[in-house]
């Protein structure tokens, strides 16, 4: 008999909020297993997400321009005989599928006290109390809680929202599993919470059904929601305003002025804001409940300008202080035209950034004979049929140096007291694409052949040129090879750290130079390299050590084999 199937986003590499730019089936159409049902672009790349199995699509909720995280449902699949391997834990319950519902990420922890049974149809039943806790939440911790929306006692129905947290990068909503009485609420705006943390108890008629496990909505519901909660979903007590912190020893009238990260504004006006240095806590919001948007933003840096030019400098400034370019109406000098950037090279500008302000940064220059590995090359690739570019040489002896000198492989740790060194070798190259660059990762470098690295590079190029590149493929990365030498580029470059990588290698065009060999002037084929490196890791007699063994290798493949 027919069975219905919940089909859900499936593992996006740590990328949320991912939006859709293609749906590719509709209501009723019948599918065959691993046809592709819709077409999502992350912030690297475009991915097809595909039909577990053959069936019929049903209760599609999802559209083009949707924002979708792991496990938002997509559809139903009405398969025919025993039901496909579950795809979430919702799966296994006894109780059929619920109607489909916009969002579906991650289910919230729930702990009960007695084992959870299947709910009588009639609602009756003995009283349980259940701990709700903090769900996954992905890499993300300590993420601050901005609003609370019930208060001990509330009585609240399914999926009513409890509280709201909000992250660098989406405003997620913690919905209650199941209709109950608020108890014990342990948490208040301000607090900041990982996954697994107490929230409340709720105390139901009857045990919480494994099928309404709740789950966090998707960026761009939240508003939505805490609207049906002011509007009844919440039954009983409005949330108290949040209370002055015992620290600060006021009295019931005191005031309080919230900091920048109590305002009520989404990630993106966050961001901008931080480039800004402006702090929230003294911006007007217009928005709904006094949310403070972008425009808002901008508006208050216009007038703080306008108001106080010379006192500016000091609230209007960039990361690290650093005062931003002031901007210019270009159009007063000429026609001109506006070019919004490919979304790849808008996430790559504030990544270098970053990268640029914290990293202290050191070049070193050098040049490598590579007129025996040149000519190796070319045979090489004449007898083995396949393609041998410079790249895996390049890599294996990247690679190689590095077991003589571990630390080019290593991470800071966060908290800057401490080296990550790594027992792996993955290495990252820039590939040029039409949206941007790219940096696709070589995984086991230590462990392959030059023909292997050879054809992985050839297919995660080609992957990054047709934008198909998983999140996966672009993880991981212990160094990277940033070559111009297929531009023209002849010259030595500055090559930015990919952080958290301590280490980069610029290379350029190889060319004819005489070289002295001690009796006479040799033409050789010199290879220029710039090595830019993290000073706070590495220091330059340690740099300059490793360039001297790289030239080495490079000058004589033999001694890639030792």
């Amino acid at each position: 008999m027919s069975k219905l199937q919940d089909v859900k986003v499936p593992d996006l590499g740590g990328s949320s909020d991912v939006p859709v730019i293609e749906v590719l089936v509709k209501d009723g159409d019948a599918i065959e297993k691993d046809a592709v049902l819709l077409v999502l672009e992350s912030d690297k790349a475009t991915m097809e997400v595909p039909a577990p199995a053959a069936g019929v699509v049903r209760g599609l909720v999802v559209k083009v321009g949707d924002k979708l995280s792991q496990g938002s449902l997509i559809c139903q699949l009405e398969v025919e005989g025993a039901a496909a391997p579950a795809q979430s834990d919702a799966a296994t319950s006894p109780v059929p599928p619920a109607a489909p519902k916009p969002s579906v990420p991650a289910p919230v922890a729930v702990a009960p006290t007695p084992p959870p049974q299947p709910a009588p149809a009639s609602g009756a039943g003995s009283t349980a109390t259940h701990r709700v806790t903090v769900p996954d939440l992905g890499s993300f911790k300590d993420v601050p809680v901005i609003e609370v929306l019930v208060a001990d006692g509330a009585s609240v129905e399914q999926d009513a929202p409890l509280l709201v947290l909000e992250s660098d990068k989406s405003t997620m909503e913690v919905p209650a599993p199941a209709a109950g009485t608020v108890r014990g609420l342990k948490v208040k705006a301000g607090d900041k919470l990982n996954v697994g943390d107490f929230i409340c108890e709720l105390e139901t008629v009857g045990a919480v059904p494994a099928s309404v496990a709740p789950s966090l909505p998707s960026e761009g519901q939240g508003a939505g929601a805490r609207a049906a909660a002011a509007a009844g979903q919440v039954q009983a007590h409005t949330p108290p305003p949040p209370q002055p912190s015992p620290a600060s020893g006021g009295g019931s009238t005191a005031i309080v002025v919230p900091p920048a990260d109590a305002a009520h504004a989404g990630p993106a006006t966050r961001k901008f804001a931080r480039e800004l240095g402006v702090d929230l806590a003294q911006v007007k919001g217009s928005g709904a409940k006094g949310r403070v948007t972008i425009e808002d933003v901008q508006a208050h840096v216009k007038a703080r300008m306008s108001a106080a030019p010379t006192a500016t400098a000091a609230v209007v400034t960039g990361g690290s202080g650093i005062p931003p370019i002031p901007a210019q109406d270009f159009s007063q000098y000429g026609p001109i035209e506006r070019k919004e950037l490919a979304r790849i090279r808008k996430l790559s500008a504030a990544h270098l950034s970053r990268s640029w302000l914290n990293i202290p940064h050191v070049t070193q220059f050098d040049e490598a004979d590579i007129t025996e590995l040149e000519a190796f090359r070319k045979t090489a690739s004449e007898d083995t049929g396949v393609k041998l570019t410079l790249l895996p040489f390049l890599m294996k002896a990247v690679a190689t140096a590095m077991k003589q000198f571990p630390e080019f492989n290593s991470s800071l740790a966060p908290e800057g007291d401490a080296l990550i060194l790594k027992q792996y070798c993955h290495i990252g190259f820039a590939a040029d694409t039409p949206n941007g660059l790219v940096v696709p990762v070589v995984k086991d470098v230590w462990s392959k052949g030059i023909v292997q690295l050879a054809q992985d590079c050839a297919d995660l190029a080609k992957k990054a040129r047709d934008g198909k590149l998983k999140p996966e493929e672009m993880r991981g990365g212990c160094f990277s090879i940033s070559s111009l030498g297929g531009l023209g580029v002849s010259g030595g470059f500055t090559p930015i750290v990919n952080a958290p990588e301590v280490g980069i290698l610029g290379v350029s065009k190889a060319s004819m130079k005489p070289v002295w060999d001690g009796k006479a002037f040799q033409p050789r084929l010199m290879l220029p390299l710039s090595l830019s490196y993290d000073h706070r890791v590495i220091d330059g007699a340690y740099a300059a050590r490793y360039t001297v063994a790289l030239v080495k290798l490079l000058g004589d493949l033999r001694r890639l084999a030792l």
